[in-house]
């Protein structure tokens, strides 16, 4: 037999190989299954984002602050150049008024966005707690 190992005395011996083809079918089942099941698992995420709107105002607040971020990062309290230094010293003094104004950011869009984040941040630290965000005009 071509299968059979051939001793020198004669005496024939089980072949000791492992067949792979039932391996190789269940592995393809398995690719065929995962392949199927795949698309229907996968479900895309519906996520309510806030959608920006009218800014509202509480009839005794305080006029809303409106601080602009230029494209080089200047800045601008309503519409008066602020210098970057006395950002922090003027957002604590409005942060610890008794009726705290609204802070409104307007950002250009060719802002880095390292900018916003100092503002954001500098905001955060002076314990600013109504901030609004709105569209940059120019």
């Amino acid at each position: 037999m071509a299968f059979a190992n051939q001793l020198p005395s004669g005496a024939r011996s089980a072949m000791a190989s492992m067949n792979v083809t039932p391996l190789v079918d269940v592995m393809l089942v398995l690719l065929i299954i995962f392949m199927v099941t795949a698309p229907v698992l996968s479900r895309p995420i519906q996520i309510d984002l806030p959608q920006s709107g009218p800014v509202i105002e509480h009839p005794d607040s305080p006029d809303p602050i409106h601080l602009r971020i230029g494209a080089l990062g200047d800045l601008y309290w309503n519409d008066s150049p602020l210098p970057a230094t006395a950002l922090q010293p003027s957002l604590q003094l409005e942060a610890s008024r008794d009726n705290q104004p609204m802070l409104i950011l307007e950002t250009s869009p060719d802002a880095d966005y390292q900018y916003m984040a100092r503002v954001l941040a500098v905001a955060k630290d002076a314990r600013f707690q109504r901030i609004s965000f709105a569209e940059f005009s120019q």
